[in-house]
């Protein structure tokens, strides 16, 4: 599993996840989808058009991942999470075959969903790209719009250096005369999407503020969520061009009721208020920076931070972003992929960030709470493995 144990595990290219389908019927071919890729901001954007789509009427799927508490998060449709024996009745069905092609845990999941979308009847499905998107799993379907949310950089030892390297990947999902809306981004990274929008005869739309206003009571309240936002409301006006009957009311409506109606967890999830708990899944350089400067605007006495990272990547890039003056309580989530919470104490310590270290995250969280007075504010963050474990 690429999410637990890192790039040992991640198999790019699309070879064994056709050889999976194609032993499956080939449950994509047909699929109406929006396929969505970015660095950050994907995992909400994909929610919201879900939420939209649902409060319009449609019976929509929805593919999403890592998840945080539950497997099945990652396959719902109109935010149902897949049931238990599906899952059990595909691995039983198909296990006999895999012994022959090895695909990866995400392989396989990516074959599920598109297994069970079909015996559900989805009218729409939202896919969210796991890593990349050029030779992503989920690059097997042919969607009605592709979205890139952004670009920044994030597993470098996959995807490239450069944004430039990396938004060739992610560009990946651009397809014949599909329509694709690009998100806020880099002007690097824009460059080398417009290329590969003309490239395959793809009209491009760019993000703006025109449907903002129908975001006013979205419940979330990260400040991301602003470049997300504009994503989304493009995203419904090219739906609208191509045929989807969307009205402003109804959009509305999917928009406030995003986390009722898909379970988004671990995007600026308030978890307490007595102190203020906050949890957040940003990881990377870029989602970082966002959630900063939200909590250099949070009025608090002192600033407690649970913090878990992953072992497979440049931590340096985050730590020199987070406040000195927080009390830190490190820790390694519970997966071969984490960051021992010693060693990731003497690297924050070059950056000024003082505290202890813990041998498990509920710990961590736990000496957090009893430091923490009424008017303090926690926040949990790192990684997804980290507020998963805290959720």
């Amino acid at each position: 599993m690429f999410h637990r144990v890192g790039p040992a595990a991640y198999k790019p290219g699309l070879d064994n996840t056709v050889a999976l389908l194609n032993a499956v019927g080939n449950p994509h071919i047909g699929l109406q989808c929006i396929h969505v890729a970015g660095t950050n901001g994907k995992g909400s954007t994909s929610h919201l058009l879900a939420s939209i789509l649902q409060s319009n009427g449609y019976k929509v799927g929805l593919y999403t991942s890592p998840h945080l508490k539950d497997f099945r998060e990652r396959i719902r449709v109109n935010g149902e999470m897949i049931g238990e024996a599906d899952v059990v009745d595909f691995v039983e069905k198909n296990k006999l075959f895999w012994s022959e092609i090895k695909p990866s845990f995400f392989e396989i999941t990516v074959a599920l969903c598109f297994d069970y979308f079909k015996k559900k009847g989805v009218d729409l499905a939202v896919i969210e790209t796991g890593l990349g998107g050029r030779l992503d799993s989920t690059n097997v379907v042919q969607p009605v719009v592709s979205v890139i949310t952004n670009v920044s950089l994030d597993h470098m030892n996959l995807l490239g250096n450069t944004i430039s390297e990396i938004a060739h990947e992610k560009a990946g999902i651009i397809k014949n005369n599909v329509p694709v809306v690009l998100g806020p981004m880099l002007p690097d990274a824009l460059q080398v999407m417009l290329q590969k929008a003309q490239a395959m005869n793809a009209r491009f739309y760019q993000a703006d503020a025109s449907l903002l206003h129908l975001f006013r009571s979205c419940p979330l309240t990260g400040l991301y969520q602003q470049q997300n936002f504009q994503t989304v409301g493009k995203t419904i006006e090219v739906l609208r061009d191509v045929g989807f009957v969307l009205p402003d009311a109804h959009v509305q409506s999917g928009i406030e009721q995003v986390i009722d109606q898909t379970g988004l967890l671990g995007r600026w999830q308030i978890l307490g208020t007595d102190p203020l708990v906050v949890a957040d899944v940003a990881h990377n350089e870029d989602g970082v920076r966002w959630v900063v400067q939200q909590l250099s605007r949070q009025s608090f006495s002192r600033l407690h931070v649970v913090l878990g990272m992953v072992a497979d990547k440049d931590v340096s890039l985050v730590l020199k972003l987070l406040p000195a003056h927080a009390q830190y309580y490190f820790c390694k989530a519970n997966i071969p992929r984490g960051l021992d919470a010693e060693r990731l104490l003497q690297s924050a310590a070059q950056y000024g960030l003082m505290g202890n270290a813990y041998a498990s995250v509920p710990m961590a969280f736990e000496a957090a709470r009893q430091a923490a007075q009424h008017d303090d504010m926690i926040f949990v963050g790192g990684s997804v493995f980290t507020v998963a474990e805290v959720l």
